[in-house]
């Protein structure tokens, strides 16, 4: 097993290779950015690289020196990801922001709109008892911008995302929803750096 190792990884590296550079992930990776344009798709963004998971034992919100802060590829990577979504066309009317300062801060290297925090999106990773109130305010959120005909770029994090759409996004990943004529999220696709 051991001396497959060496064997497997490069077999590995070279399968994903495979699929990365293929045109087809490349077509998806733009129609995804196509998609993202139209009017009635909303965009939800899981923070930029943080390293570590949760928060420290004694973070307190407003005060980012006690919280998992975006890393310097972090900050690179929020700064790419709203040029990529510039460059593709996508405009928002607002970016709306966990209070984390993770989120805050890719909200705001993202450069696309006005930044306004919006508690209903702060992370329950350490209190799911929030979890359907927040995503209820979440709903209701969406809601009234489809009936404002307004677009939005929400960041947030994995969990609050995984509780909205069922997708468990990697860092900086854009999920792309849309609300069905019942009002229910709908997926459709995602966006990665």
């Amino acid at each position: 097993m051991l001396d497959c190792l060496p064997r497997c990884a490069t077999a590995i590296v070279s399968a994903l290779g495979a699929i990365l550079l293929s045109p087809s992930f490349a077509q998806a990776a733009e129609d995804a950015l196509s998609k993202a344009a139209g009017e009635d798709v909303q965009l939800v963004m899981r923070h930029a690289i943080a390293p570590g998971t949760g928060d420290p034992d004694e973070f307190t919100l407003g005060d980012c020196s006690t919280q998992r802060n975006l890393s310097e590829t972090g900050r690179e990577q929020a700064a790419a990801i709203g040029r990529k979504l510039e460059e593709a066309g996508v405009k928002v009317d607002v970016v709306y922001s966990s209070e984390w300062c993770r989120a805050r801060q890719t909200a705001e290297l993202l450069g696309l709109a006005p930044v306004e925090s919006a508690s209903f999106l702060n992370s329950f990773f350490e209190d799911r008892t929030e979890a359907a109130r927040q995503n209820r305010a979440f709903r209701n959120k969406l809601e009234e911008l489809a009936e404002e005909g307004r677009k939005a770029l929400f960041v947030t994090h994995q969990v609050n995302i995984t509780e909205l759409t069922g997708v468990y996004p990697a860092s900086g990943e854009i999920v792309l929803i849309t609300l069905d004529e019942n009002g229910e999220v709908e997926p459709g696709g995602s966006i990665h750096e």
